[in-house]
């Protein structure tokens, strides 16, 4: 049994040594560059501090704080290694990719294109919505609240890993699509159960964005609602990829057929 998963294995391995060594090529680039990446996250978090009257946009007001003595030094190295996943993250798919391949036909290996950019795009969608339209309202509601009886000193450690848990929350949890597009392409799911799923979706999407946005009902609407339309959209793109043959549809209604049978019969 070792000597059949034995060359499964080697590839994992190999996969996992090309993202690993992107990864870190990418961080030594990102480290270079992380005084404008670390403003650049840092920006919303200003612009809710002084929408509040409460200090100027400059962190070197003493609003935004460091309590360790090597906390700038640590900050930069979340930073970088941040921005270094995303940076990576077209590789990184490339060699999710070439893992399974050997494992699909001809004609859904030249589906390796609209993986990868897929993927991406929708990362960096995730990431985009998340910064432009769910921080600016989430900061805003978390830093005015109780602001009128206590001045806000942002700890810039815990602001960095507050930052990066909602943007690659909100990244991976757009990759749904394309997940969906990649799970009917390899025959695990159909339309159909796709939309006999969706009302348990439905839960799991609210439990998921309660978990992954700040304490407040807005951030965690901002979060699920797209997450919702985005379900609809993989319903469809899994109707196009992979569509429920006529025998599981008439199965399907059959089923719904017994079911509210059994509920009449309940009622009555």
């Amino acid at each position: 049994m070792f000597d059949e998963i034995k060359p499964h294995l080697i590839e994992l391995r190999k996969r996992l040594a090309i993202s690993v060594g992107s990864l870190i090529v990418m961080f030594f680039v990102m480290f270079y560059f992380h005084e404008p990446i670390l403003a650049w996250i840092v920006a919303p978090l200003n612009a809710a501090l002084l929408e509040v009257g409460k200090v100027s946009v400059h962190a070197a007001d003493g609003m935004v704080t460091t309590n360790q003595v090597g906390g700038a030094f640590f900050v930069a190295l979340k930073v970088s290694f941040f921005a270094a996943i995303v940076g990576a993250l077209p590789i990184i798919l490339a060699q999710i990719w070439a893992f399974v391949a050997p494992a699909l036909y001809a004609n859904e290996k030249k589906m390796v294109l609209p993986f990868i950019f897929g993927g991406t795009t929708m990362f960096a969608v995730g990431v985009l919505f998340a910064y432009y339209v769910v921080t600016p309202f989430g900061f805003d509601f978390l830093i005015s609240f109780g602001s009128f009886k206590f001045t806000p000193l942002i700890n810039i450690e815990d602001y960095v890993g507050f930052f990066t848990k909602i943007m690659f929350g909100f990244g991976i949890a757009f990759e749904l699509p394309v997940f969906a597009y990649t799970l009917a392409l390899l025959g695990m799911i159909n339309d159909r159960q796709m939309i006999d799923f969706f009302r348990y979706a439905i839960v799991i999407i609210f439990i998921v964005a309660a978990l992954l946005t700040p304490p407040d009902v807005l951030t965690q609407l901002l979060m699920a609602l797209p997450l919702i339309i985005l379900y609809g959209i993989s319903i469809l793109i899994v109707r196009a990829v992979n569509p429920a043959s006529a025998e599981e549809e008439s199965e399907e209604d059959d089923d719904e057929d017994e079911e509210d049978s059994d509920t009449k019969k309940l009622e009555n």
